[in-house]
C-alpha cells in the first residue's frame, strides 16, 4: 500500500512539473519572436481556433505580412489586386532631373473640340509631357489627377486618365451639367517620382516609427514597435490571437510585455533620399502642379433635349464613372438622389432610436465631430479620453440615440492610445448584434500609406469578414464604407502619405467591398472635384457633403 501511494505522489509531482515546463514555454512563446519562424493563432471564420507555422519568405525577412496563411481564394484574390494595380515602370535606367517630366512645359489639348457639347456628351483630353529641356518624353509612367469645374456654379466632377506609355495621356470627362465648363489638368508626380515611392514601399516599410511605454511600479522603459521590425533583438509579440494582425515591439529589458501601457507615433524617418532622388519632390517644380493648355481650356455645354430623360447625367450603372458631381456645391450622386440634411431636426428624425458605431481614423471621426456640433441635442459624454484619440460617446436621451467613435487598431499615428483601447475593427464588429437600428461606419486607410499592400489587403480581409458575418446575422444592419481622399503634398509628405499611395488604397478597398453589400461614400472623388484646396481632413462643406450622403444611406427617400 505504501509503495502504490508513493508511486501515486511522483506520478502527480512529475505531471505538475510537466505542466510547468509547458507553461514556460508557452509564454516564451508568446513574449518573444522566433526569427526563423512564425507561429499564429488565430479563429477562423467558423469560429475554430487554428494554428499555424509558416516559414518566412525571402522578399523582406523580418515583416510580419510575410508569415500570412492564405487560402487558395485569398491568394488569387491578393495577387489579382497586386496585379491590377502594378504601375508601369517606365524601362529606363536613373533618368537625371533636366530628363524628368516637367509640368510647365507639358500642355493639353481638347480633342473633340466643338461649338457646344450637350449635357451627357464625353469630351476627350490629350495630354502630352515634355522634360526640362522642353524634349518630348518617349515613356510614361506619371500620376495626373484631373476634374472639370465650372466656379460659377460651384460645380465639379473628376476625370478618367488612361496612360499610353509614350509620353501621351489621354483623359476622358462626362459632362454632367450646363454652362462653361473648364478643364483641369495637374501632374502629381512624375514617373522619375513614383519610382522613388515605390522603392520606398517595398524597402522602407518603418519609415513611420512607433512607440509603446512600457511601466512597472517606478520602473518605466519606451521601446519601438512596427508591423515589421529588423534586426535580432527579442520582441514582444502582440499579434491579435482573433484576426492574426501582427504587431511587434522591441522587448524592454527589464520589464515584461504585458506591462505596456500605450501606443505612440514615435516619428518619422529622415534622409530617406539621396540628392538626385529629392529633385523629384520639389513644391511649386513638380509636385500637384497644373499642366497648361496650348489652346481653349474651357467647352460649352448646354442643356439635353427635354426628351432625353436621364437629365444631369443621371445614371443607374453599377460601374458609373464619375460616381458624381458638384453641382452650386451640393454633391449630387449619378445612382441616386440623395438628400439634404440642412436642418438638425432632420439628422435628429433620420437617426431616432439607432446606434451609430464610427470605427477607424480621424476622417471617420469627423463625422461624429460634424454631428456632435451641428445637431445640438447629440450631447458628448466625457469618457476621460484623449482629444483626438477617443474613444467618444454623444448621446441624445431625448431621441433614443447613441454615437459612438473608436480608432482602429496598429498601425496608427495618434499621440497617444492606451493599450486597452488599441482594438482591430473586426473584433469589434463581431461585438456588434446588429438589426434595423443599428448604423455602422469605416473608414481605415490613411495610416497604412507607408507599408507594403499585403499588409492593407490583410486588415480589410478581416474587416471585410467581420461585415459578412455581421450582415448575415443582421443583414438590416446598415454599414457604410468611407473611401480615401485626396490632400495636400509638399516633398517630406510626399514620402509618406502621397495621393498615389492612397490611391491605390482606395483601389483595393473599392474592389474588396464590391458586391458585399455595403454603402460607399466616395470620399476621393468628393475631394478631388471640389475647389477647395486638397486637405488630409476636408473643409466642412466637403464633409457635409459627405455625412448628407451616409445619412441617405441609413434613411433613404421614399420612392
Amino acid at each position: 500500500m505504501w509503495i502504490s501511494v508513493f508511486r501515486l505522489r511522483l506520478s502527480c509531482c512529475l505531471l505538475a512539473a510537466l505542466m510547468v515546463v509547458a507553461l514556460v514555454i508557452s509564454v516564451t512563446q508568446v513574449e518573444y519572436l522566433d526569427h526563423e519562424t512564425a507561429s499564429a493563432t488565430f479563429i477562423d471564420s467558423a469560429g475554430q481556433f487554428a494554428s499555424s507555422q509558416v516559414v518566412r519568405t525571402s522578399r523582406n525577412p523580418y515583416c510580419g505580412y510575410e508569415r500570412q496563411v492564405l487560402s487558395s481564394r485569398e491568394r488569387l484574390e491578393e495577387d489579382s489586386l497586386l496585379a491590377a494595380l502594378q504601375w508601369r515602370e517606365p524601362d529606363v535606367g536613373p533618368v537625371p532631373f533636366l530628363k524628368s517630366t516637367d509640368p510647365s512645359s507639358s500642355y493639353f489639348v481638347i480633342l473633340n473640340s466643338a461649338a457646344f457639347f450637350r449635357v451627357g456628351s464625353q469630351l476627350e483630353v490629350l495630354v502630352h509631357v515634355q522634360d526640362f529641356q522642353r524634349k518630348p518624353k518617349k515613356y510614361g509612367g506619371d500620376y495626373l489627377q484631373a476634374r472639370i469645374h465650372s466656379p460659377r456654379l460651384q460645380a465639379g466632377a473628376v476625370g478618367r486618365v488612361v496612360d499610353y506609355q509614350n509620353g501621351f495621356y489621354k483623359v476622358f470627362f462626362t459632362l454632367l451639367w450646363p454652362g462653361q465648363v473648364k478643364v483641369s489638368i495637374s501632374l502629381v508626380h512624375p514617373s522619375e517620382g513614383i519610382r522613388v515611392l515605390q522603392n520606398l514601399q517595398e524597402k522602407k516599410p518603418d519609415r513611420v516609427y512607433f512607440k509603446s511605454l512600457f511601466r512597472s511600479g517606478r520602473i518605466s522603459e519606451t521601446t519601438e514597435c512596427n508591423v515589421c521590425l529588423p534586426g535580432n533583438l527579442p520582441l514582444c509579440n502582440f499579434t491579435d490571437l482573433y484576426t492574426g494582425e501582427p504587431w511587434f515591439c522591441v522587448k524592454p529589458k527589464k520589464l515584461p510585455c504585458s506591462s505596456r501601457i500605450n501606443h505612440f507615433k514615435g516619428g518619422y524617418l529622415k534622409g530617406l533620399l539621396t540628392a538626385p532622388e529629392n529633385a523629384f519632390f520639389q513644391s511649386g517644380v513638380n509636385i500637384k502642379m497644373p499642366i497648361n493648355s496650348s489652346g481653349p481650356d474651357w467647352v460649352t455645354v448646354i442643356p439635353r433635349n427635354v426628351k432625353e430623360t436621364n437629365s444631369l447625367g443621371l445614371s443607374q450603372g453599377l460601374g458609373t464613372f464619375p460616381s458624381g458631381y458638384y453641382y452650386k456645391d451640393q454633391w449630387r450622386p449619378r445612382r441616386f438622389k440623395m438628400r439634404q440634411f440642412n436642418d438638425p431636426d432632420n439628422i435628429t428624425e433620420c437617426l431616432q432610436r439607432k446606434v451609430v458605431h464610427f470605427f477607424g481614423d480621424s476622417t471617420i471621426r469627423q463625422w461624429f465631430e460634424y454631428l456632435t456640433t451641428f445637431v445640438p441635442d447629440l450631447v458628448e459624454f466625457n469618457l476621460g479620453s484623449p482629444k483626438n484619440v477617443g474613444p467618444f460617446l454623444a448621446v441624445d436621451q431625448k431621441h433614443n440615440i447613441l454615437l459612438k467613435y473608436r480608432c482602429h487598431g496598429p498601425p496608427i499615428r495618434f499621440t497617444t492610445v492606451f493599450s486597452s483601447d488599441l482594438r482591430y475593427v473586426a473584433n469589434e464588429l463581431n461585438g456588434i448584434v446588429g438589426g434595423k437600428n443599428t448604423v455602422v461606419a469605416i473608414a481605415v486607410w490613411s495610416h497604412f500609406s507607408t507599408f507594403p499592400l499585403e499588409v492593407y489587403i490583410r486588415r480589410l480581409r478581416n474587416i471585410r469578414r467581420a461585415v459578412v458575418q455581421l450582415l448575415d446575422r443582421s443583414p438590416k444592419t446598415v454599414v457604410v464604407i468611407r473611401t480615401a481622399n485626396v490632400q495636400e503634398l509638399g516633398p517630406e509628405i510626399s514620402l509618406f502619405n502621397s495621393d498615389w499611395y492612397n490611391f491605390q488604397l482606395d483601389t483595393i478597398l473599392r474592389k474588396m467591398f464590391s458586391g458585399v453589400g455595403v454603402y460607399l461614400v466616395d470620399a476621393w472623388e468628393m475631394t478631388l472635384a471640389h475647389y477647395l484646396p486638397h486637405k488630409l481632413h476636408p473643409d466642412e462643406v466637403i464633409v457635409k457633403n459627405q455625412v448628407d450622403m451616409f445619412l441617405t444611406f441609413v434613411c433613404p427617400l421614399e420612392t
